[in-house]
């Protein structure tokens, strides 16, 4: 029984270790370049690209927050140039209304640009317009907000990812 749960409890740490932000951390999507399903032309405009641009200010009238028009599944990804193994991602909304409209968002990461990767984790708390996602190392090289099956805006502040490149002796190889 100790023996089980020293085990548990060393897997905890390896979980809580992956899923931290530590001092000196870089945020990979800082450098990425960010798309949307359209932009909300509605002063001030919400491009795609004030979702990586490092300001995490939660009003959207300030300026500092990406916005799609209302659609069907809405969409906003960056793409990070390479691949990652990726550990946590942080999507901050709106504090000034509408909170409620990134409900299920999901989180997704892969390999394929046109967003059909698998799901990191969704926002579910709506409380807090801060939602930060472990996502245990999951590889690929776009990282993806999606409102999936629902006509809505999606409107995001900031969106941090953290993690570490994969290497090329890390991934697989196939010979024929």
């Amino acid at each position: 029984m100790k023996t089980l749960v020293a085990l548990v409890l060393l897997g905890s740490l390896g979980l809580a270790r992956c899923c931290s932000i530590h001092p000196g951390d870089t945020n990979i999507a800082r450098s990425g370049e960010a798309s949307q399903s359209s932009d909300l032309l509605f002063e001030p405009i919400g491009y795609a690209k004030k979702a990586i641009d490092g300001v995490t200010d939660t009003n959207w009238y300030h300026g500092f927050c990406s916005h799609t028009n209302a659609e069907p599944s809405p969409w906003w990804k960056v793409d990070l140039k390479q691949k990652y193994k990726v550990n946590v991602v942080v999507v901050i909304g709106r504090s000034d209304c509408c909170m409620e409209r990134m409900k299920d968002a999901e989180v997704r990461i892969g390999n394929s640009p046109d967003n059909n990767n698998p799901v990191c984790g969704k926002v579910t708390q709506l409380s807090d317009p801060t939602t930060a996602l472990c996502c245990n190392g999951m590889e690929g090289q776009y990282v993806s907000v999606v409102i999936p099956g629902l006509n809505e805006f999606l409107h995001l502040c900031e969106v941090e990812v953290y993690g570490d490149p994969v290497t090329q002796t890390e991934e697989k190889h196939v010979c024929w």
